[in-house]
């Protein structure tokens, strides 16, 4: 493992970075504090400054010494979790009911340790956009980035991104060219019937039935209609419907998520979904009517920008410590939205099985969104030459 020793010397403190925003965890479009101190930080190491696009998120633009050349993009994501901490470490968190349990606090740290190298070592040719993004978790937050004129700003050949990975040893790296991570989505059907007495069902049109026949009917979406090589998940995961136990409701609702690698299947699932759900309302005398929000697209990896990045991490770490194959994942991710615009790669950092956890942690597992989670600060370094060694492998 070839990490920089200007790079380890500098981990204690970009580690107590780290758990300060671990502390101070802020949810989406609220993290001024973070902000804050990132811009701060940025500022404090020569790197221009801009803030206030996609709301709190905050940019950092550092220019090469050796002239105008290629433009890459860093980023990390700084938004915390709606979760109460079970840990009771020193770091953790000040604020109830909030918690970074997905690991942004790192991503955040590791960003700017790489931010803090290269305004040490500006022996390049091009520009490096360090990209902190907030409002990952539900709020679209590169969305309102990129609508707030991102990349009309800082036109970057290449954008790359990097998650923390529970499960996956401590400092290997894990990413795979194409469909990486699932597109997001979320629906409800809402099912009239016509209530009536639990003991006279034949003067109703009972919309509980409906909701389990259109529930049963809609996984024939995944094992029918679309292809057995295209993967793709429907999970139902509400069905609300009536209030005691002898008058049938006249209304039920049916929820849940779907996940899909390709827009092609995702259109596929939303068109059955309405076909089904509207045509076994009717054969229950009921009427059904459908809502459905798309909320991330699939994350999609340049196959060019990915075989880059594991030549890159192979480089830092060896062969043996990179996986090019692992296996997407239906989590979704909305780096997506900066990946339809500009060619790149997502990667996957070990963050180990939970060893990194001496003390004061919770009984839970060191998985992600997890109240027992915390990010492994020993891959910190891994991270930031990471970040350094594809900046400056990019702009040579």
């Amino acid at each position: 493992m070839r990490i920089l020793p200007e790079i380890l010397e500098s981990t204690p403190s970009i580690a107590e970075i780290r758990r300060i925003i671990h502390a101070h965890p802020e949810l989406r479009f609220e993290e001024k504090r973070t902000a804050d101190l990132v811009a701060q930080a940025l500022s404090s190491w020569g790197i221009a400054v801009y803030q206030g696009l996609g709301k709190t998120g905050v940019v950092g633009r550092l220019d090469g010494e050796l002239g105008p050349g290629k433009m890459i993009g860093l980023r990390a994501d700084m938004d915390a979790l709606p979760l109460q901490e079970k840990n009771t470490f020193a770091h953790a968190s000040q604020n109830p009911g909030k918690m970074h349990a997905c690991g942004h606090d790192g991503h955040t740290a590791m960003l700017l340790g790489a931010a803090q190298y290269l305004s040490n070592h500006r022996d390049f040719k091009g520009t490096v956009i360090f990209i902190f993004q907030p409002a990952e978790e539900g709020g679209a937050g590169a969305q309102e980035m990129i609508e707030d004129g991102l990349f009309e700003q800082f036109p970057c050949d290449a954008v790359f991104g990097m998650h923390n990975w529970p499960g996956l040893e401590e400092g290997h790296f894990g990413v795979v060219s194409g469909p990486m991570m699932a597109s997001s989505n979320e629906f409800v059907i809402n099912i009239q019937g016509k209530g009536g007495h639990a003991a006279l069902p034949h003067n109703s049109a009972d919309p509980i039935m409906a909701g389990i026949q259109i529930a049963q009917a809609l996984q024939t979406i995944i094992t029918r209609n679309k292809r057995p090589v295209d993967a793709a998940v429907i999970s139902i995961t509400q069905f609300h419907a009536g209030e005691t136990s002898n008058v049938i409701p006249d209304t039920a609702m049916l929820g849940g998520t779907v996940r899909t690698f390709t827009l092609e299947v995702l259109d596929l699932i939303e068109t059955r979904m309405h076909e089904i759900a509207n045509q076994v309302a009717s054969a229950f005398d009921c009427k059904a009517n459908l809502m459905f929000k798309r909320n991330y697209p699939p994350l999609i990896n340049d196959e060019q920008q990915t075989e880059f990045a594991a030549q890159v991490m192979k480089e830092l770490v060896g062969n043996e410590r990179v996986n090019t194959r692992i296996d997407p994942t239906m989590g979704a991710e909305d780096f997506a939205f900066m990946l339809l615009k500009k060619p790149g790669c997502y990667v996957f950092l070990g963050n180990g099985d939970g060893d990194h956890r001496t003390t004061g942690h919770g009984m839970g597992p060191c998985h992600l969104h997890n109240p027992s989670y915390d990010f492994n600060d020993q891959i910190i370094p891994v991270g930031v030459n990471y970040w350094v060694r594809l900046a400056q492998t990019f702009l040579r």
